[in-house]
């Protein structure tokens, strides 16, 4: 599939673009910064078809550019990877949150996604392609941790934008799906941490260990290739029954049961 993945220069969004891209699919990456997005690219681009492009997901005309470049160059796009960067104050709780952090959270967790999605669905329709958009979340918007509580207020959003629209266009071959995820061994985890570490007079290694590997019973973090294989089933059309799911993919993190 040709399919578009935001927020993708490193951590999640780019582990995801290299499994895919050794799946076969054809992919787009983007970032807001270009030093990073040119670097994915050139460790990306040995794998497969890669295009890149800068964009800002706080921006509307940067989305509008994003989605038109990255259908140029594909052709068409046909998946949506939905992937954003943090929250500049997170880790930070409500009590010390600014009005522009709740504007930066609603606009990276919820209004950005609703917009690229208004705009793949009206060029999908218009066009009479299938499409598949696939939001990644957090398994924090079940439990949630209070010092990620701005983004995981926003992105909860999103599963209620999940069931919408494939209630709403799932009969006319597009489906959605929200993944929340458990922990991965990214640079953006590890830097929240480490700010909360330092709060509380801890090292990383300590606070890595009791925030991250013994809140599930593997005792370790998300593997890539789990992830990129999830992701792959959920594009091919044997996940077609599936469409409009909430998935959580955590590890048993969660100690509750979600039906």
């Amino acid at each position: 599939m040709k399919v578009l993945i935001t927020a993708s220069s490193r951590g999640i969004g780019f582990n995801l673009a290299k499994e895919l891209l050794n799946k076969g699919h054809e992919v787009t990456i983007t970032s807001s910064n270009i030093r990073n997005i040119e670097n994915a690219y050139k460790e990306l681009r040995e794998l497969g078809t890669v295009h890149y492009f800068q964009a800002d997901l706080s921006s509307k005309e940067d989305i509008k550019r994003m989605v038109k470049d990255a259908w140029d160059a594909m052709g068409r796009i046909e998946a949506l990877i939905w992937n954003a960067p943090n929250v500049k104050c997170e880790p930070c709780m409500v009590h010390e949150a600014r009005y522009r952090d709740w504007l930066e959270a609603a606009l990276l967790h919820l209004v950005s996604p609703g917009y690229i999605t208004t705009l793949l669905i009206q060029a999908w329709l218009e066009k009479k392609i299938k499409g598949v958009l696939i939001y990644l979340s957090s398994a924090s918007v079940l439990e949630p941790m209070p010092p990620l509580l701005l983004a995981d207020t926003a992105r909860a959003g999103l599963v209620q934008l999940t069931k919408g629209i494939t209630r709403a266009y799932g009969g006319k071959g597009i489906r959605a799906y929200v993944v929340l995820l458990g922990s991965f061994d990214t640079p953006g985890a590890r830097e929240n941490l480490a700010k909360i570490a330092e709060e509380r007079g801890m090292s990383l290694e300590e606070i890595w260990r009791k925030e991250v590997i013994e809140r599930t019973p593997l005792k370790r973090t998300g593997k890539w290739s789990e992830l990129g294989a999830l992701i792959d089933f959920l594009l091919s059309e044997n996940a077609e029954y599936m469409m409009g799911s909430t998935i959580l993919f955590d590890g048993a993190m969660t100690r509750g049961v979600n039906l």
